[in-house]
């Protein structure tokens, strides 16, 4: 991977939807070339997907909190599910080395969506929640 390589992985973070020809222009390559060099980075697994970053505020979650995760058994596999299932709330979720096993950030529209959220989560995890202001 070079520093080409490096400017268009830079714009796609800023901007997956960009079009090849545009990405192009951006890093001094035509449309083509662009074409090919995400392509390459694809297929060496450099680029593994493509996602959606969302305003939370426009969602109408206000409460932000950071969720310290104690899961209750050595296999992760029911609290990292249930992640996967409540993804809405859920902005980021880390593997820590420490006290806690994970550090959750999820935001919410109001405390009684946290207060539901938090008793599910208590079927896979113990917790402690700090919230932002």
């Amino acid at each position: 991977m070079d520093e080409l390589d490096k400017k268009i992985i830079s714009e796609l973070k800023n901007n997956s939807k960009i079009s090849m020809k545009h990405l192009g222009a951006k890093v001094n390559l035509t449309g083509q070339a662009a074409t090919n060099r995400v392509k390459k980075l694809e297929d060496d697994n450099v680029i593994t997907g493509y996602t959606i970053a969302l305003n939370q505020e426009a969602l109408d979650c206000k409460v932000h909190v950071f969720i310290n995760i104690y899961t209750h058994k050595i296999s992760h596999n029911s609290y990292l599910d249930f992640i996967q299932e409540e993804s809405i709330f859920v902005m980021n979720n880390y593997k820590v080395i420490g006290d806690p096993c994970y550090l959750l950030e999820c935001r919410f529209p109001n405390n009684d969506y946290l207060n539901a959220f938090l008793a599910r989560l208590n079927k896979h995890a113990n917790y402690n929640v700090l919230m932002a202001i």
